[in-house]
């Protein structure tokens, strides 16, 4: 058994019959390089009831402890069916993008059963070229970006013959009963208290970094009075680094969302970004970042919406250490980043940009790794997820805490093969929520950068225009001597 983080548990609170905590990806692949040239369901379900023993998150379901009293608990299921699990379905004739998306937003927006392992697996027949679609949806509370590519790394392989399998797993631990769990619950409480007493060291004097209690009235003043008590306890000054105060303007697509999605997908030649990146002496990053500026720019005017400020993004940053690699869970943080929407010129948004990113990367790494996960432990269990849905609800009918996720996920530049058919592309399909309608999530693979956008399907019914003003940002920042 293994129980899960207040950050863990987060993800499981913030769902409602509107908003889910699950993510997904749609990989594209070419089964042309499979000896028959096919690619069944049955080739998949084989090659993950092989690879079950290196994927444990694949067998976990919740264990719930009664009222509530402690953190959920992670259990191997002891009916644990494949079979489920592994689907497929297919396109209606004709191919198109607009029908595979179509398709995706709509498994994409349905809630996954928390009685099972929570995650699934479609093969979508029926894509152009003759291509097929593999769209993985798997929970945030068992895995978080890192780990997920740490488990598309298992699925994958470098070449097409594939791998050697893994030793048999060993048989799955039996189910504790309803008594057990309340006596865990009962003897979390002392737990609770001590996980609060370790979290105050760093996040006191922190508290004004910390999303959503940053805000509470009078949050700011007790983290600078801590800080500085703290920095007294230790006899040494301490650099303070300039913080940067947010406004967040309302958008259309900062309110409550629906429980309906949008999706919309595309690719930029990783080399252009490169070359721009190489011209003005940033990081690929930055440039990224300044593309979905653009992007989300010419949405706001288009919609009549534009603020005379910028938007402030969400980035998620790992704090995964290299001993926790293989631990699953969440190990991240967030930087608040403002999008320069309001900057008419791609050259000065991107200079804006590049700087942004320094200075939120400098005041990331000035704060504690663990500072988001010590936060989560200062709610009682009991009240967590009442608390979680509240907060989201308060964002999305006052101040935004972001406008938007602009996320960037480095991804492999070699070939990778899925039981022998080749990975051509694969798209990031990321979590929404309350006061949060969009995310822009890119992932590099292979040459190329692949763009999944995922929005509230009423708030942004043009999704698919965004992915063309990204290809026009990056043509409005390529030097002079590509545009020729």
């Amino acid at each position: 058994m293994r129980q899960l983080t207040g950050l863990d548990a987060q993800f499981l609170a913030l769902e409602t019959p509107r908003q889910s905590g699950h993510f997904s990806g749609l990989t594209i692949l070419d089964p042309s390089t499979r000896p028959n040239g096919r690619l069944e369901l049955a080739d998949v379900q084989s090659m993950i009831a092989e690879r079950l023993p290196l994927l444990p998150p694949f067998r976990w379901r919740l264990k719930e402890v009664p009222l509530g009293l402690d953190y959920p608990y992670w259990i191997d299921d002891p009916d644990f069916d494949l079979e489920y699990h592994v689907r497929e379905l297919a396109l209606p004739p004709p191919p198109t993008d607009a029908k595979l998306a179509e398709q995706v937003a709509r498994i994409f927006a349905r809630p996954l059963d928390r009685a099972r392992p929570l995650w699934e697996l479609y093969l979508i027949h029926g894509l152009s070229d003759g291509n097929l679609g593999l769209l993985t949806k798997v929970h945030h509370a068992a895995v978080d970006g890192m780990s997920g590519a740490e488990i598309m790394g298992v699925l994958l392989d470098l070449s097409p013959e594939g791998r050697e399998p893994p030793p048999i797993g060993s048989a799955p631990d039996r189910e504790p009963g309803d008594g057990e769990m309340l006596a865990r619950g009962l003897l979390g409480a002392p737990r609770y208290l001590e996980r609060v007493l370790r979290g105050f060291p760093s996040t006191l004097p922190n508290l004004q970094d910390i999303p959503i209690i940053g805000d509470v009235p009078g949050a700011k003043t007790l983290g600078r009075t801590a800080a500085r008590v703290a920095r007294t306890i230790r006899g040494r000054p301490s650099r303070v680094l300039e913080r940067t105060n947010l406004s967040r303007p309302r958008t259309s697509f900062n309110g409550r969302v629906s429980p309906h999605r949008r999706f919309a997908f595309g690719q930029l030649p990783l080399d252009e970004v490169k070359a721009v990146k190489n011209e003005y002496g940033f990081t690929v990053n930055d440039v990224i970042v300044s593309l979905g500026a653009g992007a989300v720019r010419r949405w706001l005017v288009e919609h009549d919406e534009l603020p005379d400020r910028p938007l402030v993004a969400l980035v998620p940053v790992s704090v995964r250490s290299e001993e926790q690699r293989g631990t699953y869970g969440n190990r991240v943080g967030t930087m608040s980043v403002p999008l320069f929407t309001n900057e008419p010129d791609p050259v000065q948004r991107l200079r804006a940009t590049h700087e942004a990113l320094r200075a939120a990367k400098e005041r990331h790494n000035a704060l504690p790794a663990q500072l988001l996960q010590d936060a989560t432990q200062f709610i009682p269990p009991a009240v967590f997820a009442r608390a979680s849905r509240v907060t989201f609800s308060l964002a999305a009918t006052r101040t935004p805490v972001w406008n938007l996720v602009v996320s960037n996920v480095p991804g492999p530049q070699f070939p990778l093969y899925c039981v022998g058919a080749r990975v051509e592309a694969i798209y990031p399909v990321s979590v929404i929520t309350d006061g949060m309608g969009l995310n822009i999530t890119v992932m590099s693979y292979c040459g190329h950068l692949d763009f999944g956008i995922v929005a509230d399907r009423e708030q942004i019914p043009d999704v698919w225009k965004l992915i063309g003003w990204l290809r026009e940002s990056l043509d409005e920042l390529r030097p002079a001597a590509a545009r020729d």
